[in-house]
């Protein structure tokens, strides 16, 4: 098994490695800016109620700086159904899972989009779109 330090540093060329695939330059900026979702697990847990699962990898990870929250809202961004609070860095635990319960989604809308963000840019990293169990 890989130190958890290993694992990061593999992560952030990965990272680096498909941003300058994608769109050179210009996504190799956003490369270690942001925190980035990797992988959601939905399920309802209620009349228009869902839980989430969120795992998030963060390319730093210190108390200085880190990953302070994630969301869930609407496509095209002008909705927030729930948003979690991260009160300290996940430094020894990369990428790491937190849940979301109970956010209210309106009956009419089949997709989130999953965000992360960090204590300094805010959001911007990889986000995930999911489609809501049931829609």
């Amino acid at each position: 098994m890989l130190p958890t330090r290993a694992i990061a540093g593999l992560l952030r060329a990965s990272a680096l490695a498909l941003g300058l695939a994608l769109g050179g330059a210009a996504a190799a900026d956003t490369v270690g800016k942001f925190p980035d979702v990797v992988a959601v697990q939905v399920r309802a847990s209620g009349a228009e109620r869902f839980d989430f699962d969120v795992t998030v990898a963060s390319p730093y990870d210190t108390a200085q700086r880190y990953a302070d929250g994630f969301r869930a809202g609407s496509l095209d961004g002008k909705t927030i159904y729930g948003e979690r609070k991260l009160w300290h860095d996940h430094a020894g635990e990369q990428p790491f899972t937190r849940d979301l319960h109970g956010v209210a989604i309106p009956r009419g809308v089949r997709q989130v989009r999953i965000q992360a963000r960090d204590q300094v840019h805010g959001y911007g990293g990889r986000s995930v779109d999911v489609t809501l169990p049931g829609r």
